[in-house]
């Protein structure tokens, strides 16, 4: 295995950690939304904003790793694992996809909040394409668009609180084997 492939302990840990996180942002966020009354699909994203660190941190694998995790945690948590497996997981793999797409192949030229908004409107095309086929139901593709109208918007609070949460907690990788540069002394210290 070379070393790029290579899953540190660092890096699992902190999937876990990553993995708890979305789990409980995603039943605080079902509170939330028990509490407002949203149309049905329409939910904050709350949990996208651990899965965009994720992509901007750890990488592909790490990523693919947590939203299957964040999927299958959640569905055990509501009780419906096989429905909420089917449509949680055709929104969370068409909405990495399509962020890692538009990341990669964007060479930066797209925002994080960009990103975040291609994440969030590609999540309820996957989760309409699931219950359309699902319920043999083609008109649900028109409700797409309504969808669209929230995807934009949650998924630009999302990507501005995903920035912040970078920015914050972003931890550095394991760099014991690399030579470090040596810090430079501040302006106005005395060295």
């Amino acid at each position: 295995m070379n070393q790029k492939s290579k899953i540190t302990t660092q890096k699992l840990t902190r999937l876990a950690l990553l993995a708890s996180a979305s789990v409980v942002l995603g039943y605080i966020e079902g509170l939330i939304c028990a509490l407002m009354p949203l149309p049905p699909g329409i939910k904050l994203g709350l949990a996208n904003t651990v899965v965009l660190y994720s992509i901007y941190t750890l990488g592909i694998a790490c990523s693919i790793m947590l939203i299957i995790l964040k999927v299958v945690l959640t569905g055990f948590m509501s009780g419906n694992l096989a429905a909420a497996f089917l449509y949680s997981m055709g929104g969370a793999v068409l909405s990495l996809i399509a962020m890692l797409l538009v990341k990669n192949l964007s060479r930066d030229q797209v925002s994080i909040v960009g990103v975040s908004v291609v994440g969030a409107v590609f999540h309820n095309v996957g989760q309409i394409l699931v219950a359309s086929l699902l319920l043999q139901t083609p008109g649900l593709m028109f409700y797409v668009f309504v969808l669209m109208i929230s995807a934009v918007i949650t998924g630009t609070l999302t990507g501005l609180a995903g920035k912040q949460v970078i920015r914050t907690l972003h931890i550095p990788e394991d760099n014991r084997h690399k030579k470090s540069k040596p810090s430079l002394p501040q302006e106005g210290s005395k060295q």
